[in-house]
């Protein structure tokens, strides 16, 4: 079974490319989707969360805005909720791993946005780098709901730049050209990657 990694920084498309590998019918592991989980109320994380970082977790909810005020800028906070989140990732992901190959996956995707920053490229035998012109980057993060300049510069500054990414990667997508380019781009690494199997 071939594990595509699959990544991209903040803004470059990585959601909806994942998206189109799933159209195909690649498994898909989606690594943040795996965190909100176990983040969201009763999850696996949370008591935790609470007990590294009291008065995070209110009523059963994680705020957010609170936990990021708190591991943002503070690298020792940061390593100390990565050493709570990544394990249980970790977990799921080997869970996913094993169930995909019991259905006869013959490739599956792992959507890891710190792909190369956490060591995942290393679990990977193929990594796809999702791509875009800054300025474009730029002009699509900040349209998000509660984006600032100062939340995206953050942001930019804890991931590897593109340009690294772009050149460790065996496949690069460019984002810019639409959704019907990104998808072809997409089906033609799927057929080179079952050429492969």
């Amino acid at each position: 079974m071939i594990i595509i990694g699959l990544t991209g920084s903040i803004g470059m498309g990585k959601s909806e490319t994942a998206k189109m590998f799933a159209r195909l019918g690649v498994p898909v592991f989606d690594a943040d989707a795996t965190v909100r989980q176990m983040q969201a109320p009763g999850g696996v994380a949370l008591p935790k969360i609470e007990e590294t970082f009291p008065g995070v977790v209110k009523d059963g909810h994680l705020d957010r805005d609170a936990l990021g005020k708190i591991v943002f800028g503070d690298p020792s906070a940061k390593k100390k909720l990565e050493s709570i989140i990544h394990p249980l990732v970790a977990d799921r992901r080997i869970e996913f791993f094993n169930r995909a190959e019991a259905e006869g996956a013959k490739m599956v995707v792992l959507d890891v946005p710190l792909l190369f920053e956490t060591g995942g490229n290393k679990a990977a035998h193929k990594v796809v780098v999702v791509s875009a012109p800054p300025e474009i980057q730029r002009d699509r993060v900040l349209k998000r709901d509660g984006m600032t300049e100062e939340k995206f510069e953050q942001i930019l500054a804890s991931q590897m730049p593109d340009d690294d990414k772009r050149a460790r990667a065996d496949y690069v997508i460019e984002s810019n050209f639409g959704l019907d380019h990104a998808f072809r781009q997409v089906e033609q690494i799927v057929r080179d990657l079952e050429a492969e199997t």
